[in-house]
């Protein structure tokens, strides 16, 4: 049910766009020119024009109201699994550790670069 409210929703909102951009604004728009003496005139295009935006934009508004009511109803609650809560975590175990030994101290000759350094 609610996937195919969706889809519609998305043919409302498509036809929508449609219907509003072929309405003539104040800078002519995308509306739809001709004669006067045709089948819909100006004056019966602008009124068809109007009343579908209004019908579809009222669509839309509750085909929006009733998708959320549909997806906050059906939403299941969250589950959290506490059966790890109350467990300690066991001990790393690790290898014997290995004598650490000292760094060796630099000889004078190694402290000396081998070539002079230029100048």
């Amino acid at each position: 049910m609610f996937k195919f409210l969706l889809i519609v929703q998305t043919l409302v909102a498509a036809s929508l766009v449609g219907v509003i951009l072929m309405q003539r604004s104040e800078g002519g728009g995308l509306g739809v020119g001709g004669s006067s003496s045709g089948f819909m005139t100006a004056r019966g295009a602008a009124d068809f024009l109007t009343r579908s935006t209004a019908i579809l934009g009222g669509l839309f508004i509750t085909l929006s109201i009733v998708l959320a009511a549909i997806a906050g109803a059906t939403r299941e609650p969250t589950k959290v699994d506490t059966s790890l809560a109350n467990q300690v975590a066991p001990a790393p175990t690790t290898a014997p550790a290995a004598p650490q030994q000292q760094p060796a101290q630099p000889t004078q000759n190694q402290s000396q670069p081998a070539v002079p350094l230029a100048q």
